[in-house]
């Protein structure tokens, strides 16, 4: 694989990891919403991955394939003077889990940082390339 072609690889990653880090924001964001704009509690949103054969240039990247809702129930939370509560006066918040959203933001962090660090090694050695041409 050419150094252009890591480029193009590590770029697709960024992309897609870029993507998941702003789905894990909105989760943490909205986890203690009762509603989101359709007047139902919000849902924990994940982003599903898939490998893209790149045939132009010998190597699969990534992309989102979809970003998907939980299926998970909300947490339902006893308060009764709440105005979101219903009939029992339990109030339902979402699905999001705190812990799993942070290693979920490390993990997409961590693995932007990498592809971040492929794509300058790539560019260090095409710089130090054409140095030594010039020479």
């Amino acid at each position: 694989m050419s150094l252009i072609s890591s480029l193009h690889v590590a770029s697709t990653a960024l992309h897609a990891q870029s993507l998941r880090l702003n789905t894990v924001a909105s989760n943490m964001a909205n986890a203690d919403s009762t509603v989101d704009t359709y007047g139902r509690p919000y849902r924990s949103k994940q982003v599903v991955f898939r490998s893209v054969p790149m045939e132009d240039i010998g190597a699969d990247g990534v992309e989102v394939m979809s970003i998907v809702e939980s299926e998970a129930p909300g947490r339902r939370t006893y308060e009764p003077e709440h105005p979101q509560a219903d009939a029992q006066g339990f109030v339902t918040y979402p699905n999001v889990n705190a812990i799993e959203e942070m290693v979920n933001m490390i993990s997409a962090s961590r693995s932007y940082q990498m592809n971040l660090e492929a794509m300058n090694a790539a560019r260090e050695l095409m710089q130090r390339s054409l140095d030594i041409l010039g020479t």
